[in-house]
Formats: structure tokens, sequence, C-alpha cells
């Protein structure tokens, strides 16, 4: 006799269905898992005996061989025990295969037939939505698959529970989606003392989403502008929303099953790892890029990361999505990020003071900036020198504007774009527009035009560079409720262009 039941494998945030077939036969006993299982897959077997064993119910002295379908397709996780059970169960005439072969399902089992909350049930019930078919999963991820709406979503405690639905002796209540999070209170701008320039060019950065380097002697107050970037960004809409939550659900980051509307905020260390940050490792899980998705990834300590990693940023960067290549795994995974990047201005951190700097001035840094290659440098919109306070001032009172009206003229300016860009579904923000779109979006008046050709020819703006100034232009001319770009918003864009490296 045969049965069979469904689940998923996941191949970056898509999740494919897999039929888990199970063919009870006359033979010497023996319990067979094949399809490409990893070692997780193959020991499900033991974890569904013993599952099976805590109700009393005993596997037949046959041969006993479940195939997972399509064979090519590397299995990984423990959340093929529970469909592992449910086929077994099916072909054991103790549930209805019909009804089992109308549900996806995926959980892990323990050995007295708890189910144990797995990652990725917010991309499996994408699936299940897109084969029409309902979702079965434990109660610790049923609100977070609950999300998706457009299936039946069915959350149990344990193995017995879900018997007893599928004999309809108790039937499982359809979950519900879990609370939407509150946004955290971010840290407010008016916190940092001085450093209007930079205030000034993070609020550009948040309304149009384009790329930052911060150039400044320790203590400046790097880290302390990029803390307080998500507090004026906007919330997530519904779509970034659903986006983001599916790479977190494949990381195991979302908690209760909640989503937030809070736009991500990743940090890594500057001794992180390749593939720590694009993405990679066992199972080519998802890198820092990734989880930052809409939201901000800030790299401290810039020029520390090694050299292979920061060029690795650079392709991401352009396309908005990086394919992790390894020899039994090709995945793609969205990585719309905005980069903000600090750096000290050399080794020691004390360039421009000569009482406190080192005796390799002035070449520490060029030698230490110089570990930017060109090409990545190019890539960042706004560079701005952040100097140091004077203790004095540090007693001075908050200065410039709260975060909350920084945070309404931001939001302002992307429903500027919303509107802008209604036509143009691959563009959601000023610094994703190109080619003609750009040109006609972004084209300035005759003298900011004309300052904007003196400017590439002095400096030797890359074709690259001149259009990351029309897109800062835009974003700055948004800012002030302007529909045409002029000669002061291209003066201003061109400003922090130049403020650090004049090459590109």
């Amino acid at each position: 006799m045969v049965a069979r039941a469904f689940t998923v494998a996941f191949e970056g945030v898509e999740a494919r269905i897999v039929e888990v077939q199970c063919a009870i036969a006359a033979g010497l006993p023996a319990f067979a898992i094949v399809g490409l299982p990893d070692k997780a897959v193959s020991e499900a077997r033991e974890r569904v005996r013993a599952a099976l064993a805590s109700m009393s119910i005993a596997l037949p002295s046959k041969r006993i061989t479940v195939n997972l379908s399509p064979a090519d397709l590397p299995k990984e996780g423990s959340h093929f025990d529970l469909p592992i059970a449910l086929a077994l169960l099916a072909a054991l005439e103790i549930i209805p295969k019909d009804e089992v072969d109308r549900t996806v399902a995926l959980g892990e089992l323990s050995l007295d037939g708890r189910l144990i909350g797995v990652i990725g049930a917010l991309p499996a019930a994408m699936a299940a939505a897109e084969d029409d078919r309902s979702l079965l999963c434990p109660k610790a991820c049923g609100a977070e698959a609950a999300w998706v709406g457009a299936t039946q979503v069915l959350a149990a405690n344990s193995l017995d529970e879900v018997v007893r639905h599928y004999t309809g002796q108790s039937p499982l209540t359809p979950a519900e989606a879990g609370e939407v999070q509150p946004l955290p209170m971010g840290r407010d701008l008016r916190d940092v003392k001085g450093q209007e320039r930079a205030k000034r060019a993070l609020e550009i950065a948040a309304a149009g989403r384009h790329h930052v380097l911060m150039v400044g002697s320790p203590g400046s107050g790097k880290s302390m502008l990029a803390a307080r970037l998500p507090g004026i960004l906007p919330p997530l809409s519904a779509i970034e929303a659903l986006e983001t939550s599916m790479i977190h659900s494949l990381a195991g980051l979302l908690t209760e099953g909640g989503i937030s509307r809070a736009r991500p905020f990743r940090e890594p260390h500057h001794t992180a790892s390749m593939a720590a940050i694009v993405g990679g490792g066992r199972g080519a899980k998802p890198g820092e890029i990734s989880l930052a998705h809409n939201g901000v990834l800030f790299m401290d300590e810039f020029p520390e990361f090694p050299r292979a990693v920061l060029e690795t940023l650079r392709q991401p960067i352009e396309s908005g999505e990086v394919v992790v290549s390894r020899a039994n795994a090709h995945v793609r995974y969205p990585c719309r990020f905005l980069l903000v990047a600090a750096a000290n201005p050399c080794k020691c951190g004390y360039l421009a003071d000569a009482a406190r700097a080192c005796a390799k001035v002035p070449l520490c840094g060029e030698d230490y900036l110089g570990r930017i290659s060109g090409p990545l440098m190019d890539r960042f919109d706004l560079r701005i020198e952040v100097p140091p306070v004077a203790y004095t001032d540090l007693d001075l009172p908050p200065s410039g504007d709260p975060s909350a009206l920084v945070a309404a003229r931001v939001a302002a300016a992307r429903t500027r774009q919303d509107r802008r860009y209604a036509a143009h579904p691959e563009v959601r923000v000023n610094a994703e527009a190109e080619g003609a779109l750009l040109e006609e979006v972004a084209a300035p008046d005759a003298e900011g035009r004309a300052l904007l050709l003196r400017v590439a020819e002095r400096f030797g703006l890359s074709a690259r560079g001149y259009h990351r100034v029309l897109r800062v232009a835009r974003t700055i001319a948004d800012l002030d409720g302007a529909a045409d770009v002029r000669q002061p918003h291209v003066a201003e864009a061109v400003s922090y262009r130049l403020a650090i490296g004049t090459k590109s």
C-alpha cells in the first residue's frame, strides 16, 4: 500500500513543494528514507518510530520505504518529521489518505510525540496557498504562518492532536495571525550634539535610500548617528513587511509569530565572514545583507572588513539581490538595503590632530581608506566627514530637529516617490531609478545641469557617479516639496559626492 503527504524544501526564500511517498511492502523489516535526505532527515525515522510508539502505534514487520520527490532536490532540516509521519499513518490506514493529500505539513517530532517549532513556516504557507492546499504545522509556528491569509493554517501541539483531527474526533481550530509588533521607540537625533551636516545627510539617505559613508575620528559620533537612522525611516509597507518576514522566518528571527513594521537594522562585526555577510554556509542561508532587506545595514570600522567581503557588496548594491552559488546549492535572496558605513580617517584615527596623530601621517590615511576600492567608493551617494565635537559643546542644549519631525519630512518625501513610481513597480525609491526614467524624473533646470556638467568634467565623475548625483538631487527636491530639480538641489548633492574622494 502507498500513501503520500506533502511538505516543502527551501531554496532561498522560495519553498518548493515536496511529495512524501510512503510504501509498505512485504519483506524483511526495514525503514528507509530516500530522495537526497541530509542527516537530520535520515534521523527522522527514529523520531517518527518513537513518536508513534508513544501513541501505542507499532510499526508492522514489513519493509517501509519513504521517498522524497523530486529525488534530485536536496532535502535538509527536521521539518520533514511530520509529513513522513503523516504519510506513514495514511499508509497504515489510521488517517484518511485524501485528507492528508490536501495538506502541506512541516514540523519536528519529539520522542514523546510533541510537535516542535521549525523555521520557514511563512514561506511554506505561501507555497501551500499557491498549490491550493492547507498548511499543518506546530502550534509555535501557527501565528506566523497565518499571516499569509490565502490558505487555512492548522496548528497542533502533538501528533496525537493531528490524528484526532484527521479522524474527526477533535478537529483543529484554524490558527490566527500573530500581533503586529509595536514600533520600538527610536533614539532621537537631538541626542547628538552638533553634526548638523551629518544629520542632514542621514535625512537625505532615509528619504531616498541612498548609501552613506561617514569618516571621522574616534568618538566623533558616527555610531551614534547611525543608531538613530531607524528612528527617521518610515514603517514597512504591508508588502515590504511580508518580504522581510519571509527572510527572517528562514533565519528563525520571528518571535511568537508577530510581524514587525519596523525596518531591520543589522550591524555585523568587522570580523564577520563572507558567508555571514552575503549568505552561504550550510544550506546557503541568508546573510546580513538579506536580513537587512528593506532596512539598514550598518558596517562600522568599514575598512577593517576583509577586502574580499567588501568587494562582494558591489553587485548586490546595484542589483538589489544576491545569488549564493555553491556546489549543491544555487539560491537567490533579495537585499535592497541602505548601507551606512563608518570609518576612521586612518589607522590611528587622528589624522587631522597634529598633537595625537602617528608618525605616518598623511600616508597612513591614504593607505587606510585605500582599502575601500574605487568601484565600491563609487557606490556611496553621500560621503561626509564627521568632525570631532569639543567636550565643551556637550553642555550645550540640544540642536536640530527631533527625530519625529525629521521622520515626518522623510515620510512626505517617500509618499511623493510612491506616486511618482506608481507605474513602475520595480522602482520604489529614487535610489532605484535609472536610465530614461531617471532622466525624466530628475532632469535639472538649465543652471543645475550646467553646474553638474562642470563638476563632472572638473572631477572626472563616472557615469554612475553622474547619475547618483541626479538621484540625490531628486531626493533633496522631494524633501523641499519641489516638483523640479533646481540648481541648489544639484549643488547640495554634489557637495556630498565630493566630500571624500573626488575620483568618482
